[in-house]
């Protein structure tokens, strides 16, 4: 396997974590600031429901805002408290879990030895000790699926009292199906701000998805020839992420690296063709097709959970995407 240099393994790294803003990203962006000014006017805080279906972009998009926070802050404030629900998701160990991630040493070993009110107090001691502003729980729907009733009231009143006592306003994200917090009487007035990161819809708007994707290769650090740019490359690349946006990241970051590695001086529709070959051989190459010849789908609903399913393996209902169109027809859809 050949080896890019220092310098080209840098450039295609962060090539790799590039992040495209899109009005919805930046009024996500904007969202969380208003929220951190909030804090600073005290009372009781507005919170905030983030979904999106697997691959929307959820993560990375919490991990730029945290970027950007730190950026302007010293190492020894945590102003954006970022956290995920852990590998066994029960309310303490999620507790647990956020008093790690601001850095509290032991919490790894106080499960057992403390109480769930005594890690909650400290939690918001460190919140406190630590000015953070905000709050950000991703992958909230491993917490509350499955749940209901009087589990699911706990888990919504623990984290109210966090978000009283502290006084900083919580962003809760996941799954479509993270909703259902919302019927929680707790939470059904606090959650002012909801927004939804969705797939790319060319039944809906066929040009956001062209821009994006320009972004993305304009910001290439080998640059794209002028046909990478055109109708027809920008349908097969919509045909081979469905409207996702980390199949279509990986996708393009996979054919980047080989370029690289190659030693081309631009992107062409070739290196695509390859990077779907490798990926897909059973399936008819878009990037060998016309315009008109393209077959893809999009998406129809997004997935969601069965309350009144038999069992949890039923409960959630995956993605659905339209039948195989042509991309034509997707677009005159609109």
């Amino acid at each position: 396997m050949p080896i890019l240099s220092t310098e080209q393994e840098n450039s295609l790294r962060a090539f790799i974590n590039l992040f495209i803003e899109s009005p919805i990203t930046k009024m996500i962006m904007a969202d969380f600031d208003r929220l951190r000014y909030n804090k600073r006017l005290g009372g009781e805080q507005q919170c905030m429901l983030l979904t999106g279906d697997t691959g929307s972009g959820k993560t990375h998009l919490i991990k730029e805002y945290r970027q950007r926070s730190l950026e302007k802050n010293n190492r020894y404030i945590t102003p954006v408290l970022v956290s995920r629900i852990p590998s066994k998701p029960r309310l303490d160990s999620t507790i647990i879990q956020l008093l790690k991630d601001l850095g509290h040493f032991g919490s790894t070993y106080r499960k057992g030895k403390s109480s769930d009110q005594t890690l909650t107090e400290s939690l918001i001691r460190c919140l406190r000790n630590q000015n953070t502003e905000l709050i950000i729980i991703n992958e909230f729907q491993e917490l509350v699926e499955f749940k209901s009733g009087k589990a699911l009231n706990e888990i919504a009143n623990r984290l109210k009292y966090i978000s009283e006592e502290a006084e900083i306003p919580i962003v809760l994200v996941g799954m479509p199906w993270i909703t259902k917090i919302t019927s929680e009487p707790q939470w059904a007035s606090r959650l002012i701000i909801q927004r939804e990161l969705g797939y790319f819809k060319l039944s809906e708007d066929s040009e956001h998805f062209s821009r994006f994707v320009k972004g993305i290769l304009l910001r290439s650090p080998i640059p794209p020839s002028s046909k990478l740019l055109s109708k027809v490359v920008i349908l097969s690349l919509f045909k081979v992420s469905k409207g996702q946006l980390r199949r279509l990241k990986h996708f393009i970051d996979e054919s980047v690296k080989i370029a690289m590695f190659e030693s081309q001086t631009e992107l062409t529709s070739d290196t695509f063709s390859a990077v779907f070959t490798l990926w897909h051989p059973e399936d008819t190459n878009p990037f060998k097709q016309k315009a008109e010849e393209i077959l893809g789908q999009e998406v129809q609903s997004y997935s969601r959970y069965d309350s009144g399913a038999d069992n949890e393996f039923d409960a959630i209902i995956p993605t659905q995407f339209t039948d195989k169109l042509t991309l034509s027809q997707l677009l005159k859809k609109k």
